[in-house]
């Protein structure tokens, strides 16, 4: 039985909320469970310096946890210096969204995506992956609404979950409880249509199967499939 009482293959209830912040081209908020993050997109005229004249543009991401987001107080990144999880789970969001993104019909413009972790219990990165697309698509139909884009930079949607073994069973989107005491952790990095991007997979007690790897990628696909349609029920319940 998993702490939560869920199925091996249920997900925590997902909602994401749009428009939450007034000065971003794009935001929301979205909940997984007890998990919250706040991700908004921020437009920037310019690339980075090794991008410049080739007529590209670039898609990256930030991410951190404020302070009590988790049962202790955690000090600033700002004060104490980003720890290589965070700066390994930034670049993973960034990664995600480029794998979607056409980045030659951006311009030499910049999207920059933070990802805030309001409160944590376990899947932040996913959550800042699948809400990170919902911002970054507002911040393009922004662009769009304004001319700015000829064509549409977003090819797909992407979305991530993660899967693992807690007590040798295969289950779905972990909670911190699962998290902390999984035999295995992976998370899965997924396109709308199918797509893999990118896939972390680890073993903390006894090495997984092939087998165990297979039911993970087959619940990790109905878990990315519910997310796009979370997707865009998000996006067609925003104002007009």
């Amino acid at each position: 039985m998993r702490p939560s009482g869920r199925k091996p293959g249920e997900m925590r209830p997902v909602s994401i909320e749009t428009g939450v912040s007034r000065h971003a081209e794009g935001s929301c908020l979205i909940s997984v469970g007890h998990t919250k993050v706040l991700c908004t997109a921020t437009l920037e005229d310019g690339v980075p310096g090794w991008l410049k004249g080739l007529g590209r543009g670039w898609v990256t991401a930030e991410y951190g946890m404020l302070p009590r987001a988790t049962g202790q107080r955690m000090r600033r990144e700002a004060k104490a210096g980003q720890s290589g999880r965070t700066q390994e789970i930034q670049r993973l969001i960034g990664r995600s969204l480029r794998a979607v993104t056409d980045l030659e019909a951006l311009g030499e413009r910049s999207i920059v995506i933070d990802c805030d972790v309001l409160q944590a219990d376990g899947g932040t990165r996913c959550a800042s992956i699948t809400g990170g697309w919902v911002a970054l698509r507002l911040c393009i139909d922004w662009m769009k609404a304004r001319d700015m884009l000829q064509g549409d930079p977003l090819r797909d949607h992407v979305a991530a979950i993660s899967c693992g073994v807690y007590g040798g069973e295969v289950i779905l989107d972990l909670d911190y409880a699962e998290d902390s005491e999984a035999e295995t952790d992976a998370n899965f990095v997924i396109t709308g249509s199918g797509g893999l991007v990118e896939i972390q997979a680890t073993a903390e007690e006894e090495p997984f199967t092939e087998e165990q790897f297979d039911e993970m990628l087959r619940l990790a696909r109905a878990g990315i499939g519910a997310l796009v349609e979370k997707q865009k029920e998000a996006l067609a319940a925003r104002p007009a």
